[in-house]
């Protein structure tokens, strides 16, 4: 049996499809002169920007408008003359064009990898598929044709990109297997949106699995069992036919309030990134946004955001969710996240160091743009700002001072804005602890359980030495998250939990009698969520 990670819940029975990598080695390739190789560098965007439309229009038709938003998103990361100058000017160093493509690409890889964060993270990924992309029209290299795989096939491959998805028949696709990614990876994305059983981060997947070989791919435990035998088969199709008839169960939840059979009302928000993630927040029902990571419009570019581009992020996501909360949180980024146009001081330990509150509090013109945007943008409907990582009570009443004066600048400059309601992330052992005294200070709590997890058992839930204990349920994450609820509904503040714990099952009944008001999860699972909630009773 082998491990990965449960990227898309399912149940997938067939046969193995190999999917091996095309070899993109350019040693071969002799410089001509730099007008004929940025000339065939050009010529090669161009073919991959129209090749992109073309399958964003394919991805379009069969699986949805937010799912080929990913692939416009290369055409629009390729369009960016920063990228394309910086190729050139490679070849006009001397390399030739996949060089130039290599080297480049690879800089902003290792930018986006260096980010401790699975979303962050992603953005490699669509770099390395577009690097990909490029060299092999450059070398007139074909890609492995996922077309006319046959019916119940499980395909296994290195990476399963948008490019990759675009071209695929759902029908007979039964399961996907990559040796890389992670939940919120564009190969989960997909495979979700298109209702196939996926299983990522599989070591060595593509030498160990043979094609043909029959497969069970397990979305939900993220295990694979290779040659099963017939008794398992039975089982699994069993497995399978429950699943989809729960699947289709959880429809009736689409627009239900969310109260407990014995009457208590709760909230299930939202957790996006981007503007463009609160469509599938509103096609799922979710009852306001509780967390908007800023930090990624930071990310993918050459200079910060200005006040304005802030403020039309901001304002976009109010009036789409209409009156709904939108809790945004200020800017979490640090000595962990290698921004290079933010001159970020490397860190012997990022985690512990200059990062989310504290750097924008020792970088308040950065901090007062954000501030300001958020406060104008507050005018177009309900929203409530948030501070990550804090660990004192000096850090919200500087943060408050700023908003005082951001308030006041807005006012001389005649810029319509609304004063709104102020959180903290409760994320560090530290803020637990003075919990009762920041309720004084604060309007609402969040629980960070993925920080607060790891802060608390002292874990890189990435070094797999250790990632057994980096679990939610441990009692000591518990008597954290316990108290933290406590003091915030003694002094009468909401308090909600914006972790991957907060679609727990096995915890939700226990958050429930604590008082948690709001269960903040990723789009996907808003309608789980609240079908375990409704299903609650003393």
């Amino acid at each position: 049996m082998l491990k990965g990670v449960a990227a898309s819940q399912g149940y997938g029975i067939g046969k193995a499809v190999v999917i091996n990598d095309i070899s993109t080695d350019y040693s071969n390739v002799k410089y001509t002169d730099a007008e004929s190789e940025k000339a065939r560098l050009q010529n090669a965007v161009d073919s991959f920007i129209e090749e992109t439309k073309n399958l964003a229009c394919s991805i379009k038709k069969t699986v949805g408008e937010k799912e080929a938003e990913i692939l416009e998103g290369h055409i629009v990361m390729l369009s960016d003359p920063f990228m394309i100058t910086q190729m050139q000017d490679n070849i006009d160093a001397g390399s030739v064009a996949e060089k130039a493509v290599d080297i480049v690409c690879n800089m902003f890889i290792d930018m986006f990898s260096s980010v401790d964060d699975e979303l962050t993270n992603q953005r490699a990924s669509d770099v390395k598929d577009i690097r990909d992309s490029l060299l092999k029209t450059l070398l007139g290299a074909k890609s492995a044709d996922v077309s006319s795989v046959p019916a119940n096939s499980v395909i296994v491959a290195k990476d399963f990109t948008p490019s990759m998805t675009s071209k695929i028949n759902k029908n007979n696709v039964a399961a996907i297997i990559t040796e890389v990614g992670g939940v919120t990876s564009h190969s989960a994305i997909l495979a979700r949106a298109m209702g196939i059983p996926a299983v990522l981060s599989v070591v060595n997947a593509t030498e160990i699995i043979k094609d043909g070989m029959q497969i069970i791919v397990d979305g939900f435990k993220g295990k694979i069992i290779t040659n099963p035998s017939n008794k398992k088969i039975s089982d699994y199709i069993e497995k399978q036919e429950k699943f989809l008839t729960e699947k289709e169960s959880l429809k009736a939840y689409i627009s239900r309030e969310t109260i407990t059979s014995d009457g208590v009302k709760k909230a299930v928000y939202a957790n996006i990134g981007k503007p463009e993630d609160v469509q599938n927040v509103l096609q799922n029902s979710g009852e306001g946004i509780g967390l908007f990571r800023t930090e990624f419009l930071f990310m993918d570019r050459v200079s910060e955001p200005t006040e304005e581009e802030q403020f039309e992020a901001y304002s976009t996501v109010a009036r789409a969710m209409n009156g709904k909360e939108v809790i945004i949180r200020t800017l979490d980024i640090g000595g962990d996240k290698d921004i290079s146009y933010l001159n970020i001081e490397k860190e012997e330990n990022p985690f512990l160091g200059h990062r989310a509150i504290r750097y924008c509090l020792d970088n308040p013109e950065l901090f007062k743009k954000q501030i300001k945007a958020i406060l104008r943008a507050s005018v177009c409907g309900n929203i409530k700002m948030m501070l990550p990582l804090v660990t004192c009570l000096e850090e919200v009443r500087q943060a408050k001072n700023i908003i005082a004066e951001c308030e006041k600048e807005l006012e001389t400059q005649g810029k319509e804005y609304k004063s709104v309601s102020l959180g903290v992330m409760i994320e560090t052992p530290s803020a637990v602890f003075i919990s009762d005294l920041l309720a004084k200070e604060v309007d609402f709590f969040s629980i960070g359980t993925n920080d607060l997890t790891g802060y608390t058992m002292a874990v890189d839930r990435g070094n797999a030495n250790v990632s057994k204990l980096y679990d939610s349920l441990q009692p000591s994450v518990l008597r954290a998250i316990e108290m933290t609820i406590k003091n915030a509904k003694k002094a009468g503040i909401q308090v909600g939990m914006c972790g991957e714990a907060a679609a727990d099952s096995r915890l939700i009944p226990k958050l429930i009698e604590w008082g948690l008001d709001e269960f903040s999860v990723s789009p996907g699972s808003i309608l789980q969520t609240r079908k375990t909630i409704c299903e609650y009773s003393r």
